[in-house]
């Protein structure tokens, strides 16, 4: 049977990685997924790819760090399918740095992309999710925004934000049967982890601290997103849900 047999998701930064697999899983479930991600080439041939294969899907080249771009995305969906069932708000970026040394550059595009464009999302996103009757907002959180470790202070600040807001819209969606939940994903093997991942110290010293000893992938993200996207989760909203290996457990 189809988890989400009909139902119409979104997907942002699905041109690649978590994004991705989860966009692909939502299609083999039956849902009509609108795939986007700041990289036009990229969500273009995610699309086509699914499309081939005879699922449902619609490419749009989206930067969630702009408002005008955010706005014709809402506008679209409308116009096609009026309603939007779930939304994964998984588009991010990583700045790794000494933050001693970090410039507002640097600090401003990691909010702008990070926190920002996860608001703008959720916000532009509740008619649609209203019109749902039954909706799901599903934000990409971290460990790191619980957790500290060295250079990845500011982003786990953008993280920590995140699961605040998740806490906070939970409450202020729930008269409109929205539920608002987040992942934390541990250290997932993605384009954002590789290269540190290839440092053989680092990533030994990482797989010590992670009981099940092995780095997470896209598809055990989502999955944990399907299960939140749809309805065999309906009673369940403000949590935060840690795919990790047990790493947050065990630190």
């Amino acid at each position: 049977m189809q988890r989400l047999k009909d139902k119409v998701v979104l997907v942002t930064g699905a041109g690649a990685g978590i994004g991705l697999a989860t966009a692909k899983l939502f299609a083999a479930q039956g849902a009509h997924v609108y795939i986007t991600d700041i990289d036009g080439d990229a969500t273009v041939t995610a699309a086509a790819e699914l499309d081939a294969q005879g699922y449902d899907v619609t490419a749009v080249p989206v930067d969630v760090s702009l408002g005008q771009d955010v706005n014709a995305l809402m506008h679209m969906i409308d116009s096609k399918h009026c309603r939007l069932d779930a939304v994964v708000n998984n588009a991010g970026i990583n700045v790794r740095c000494d933050f001693r040394n970090m410039s507002d550059a640097e600090w401003v595009k990691l909010r702008e992309v990070n926190l920002d464009g996860v608001i703008r999302i959720a916000r532009d996103a509740f008619p649609l999710l209203k019109a749902s009757g039954r909706g799901s907002l599903i934000n990409m959180a971290s460990i790191m925004g619980a957790r500290g470790m060295r250079t990845l202070a500011a982003y786990g600040a953008t993280k920590g934000a995140i699961s605040a807001l998740t806490r906070g819209l939970a409450v202020e969606y729930a008269p409109y049967n929205i539920r608002v939940n987040a992942l934390a994903p541990g250290f997932i093997e993605t384009g954002l982890t590789e290269r540190v991942l290839k440092i053989k110290a680092f990533s030994d010293t990482l797989l010590e601290q992670t009981p099940l000893r092995r780095f997470g992938t896209s598809e055990d993200v989502a999955q944990a997103a399907l299960f939140f996207a749809s309805d065999e989760s309906p009673f369940i909203t403000g949590a935060e849900l840690a795919i990790d290996g047990g790493m947050a457990a065990a630190l």
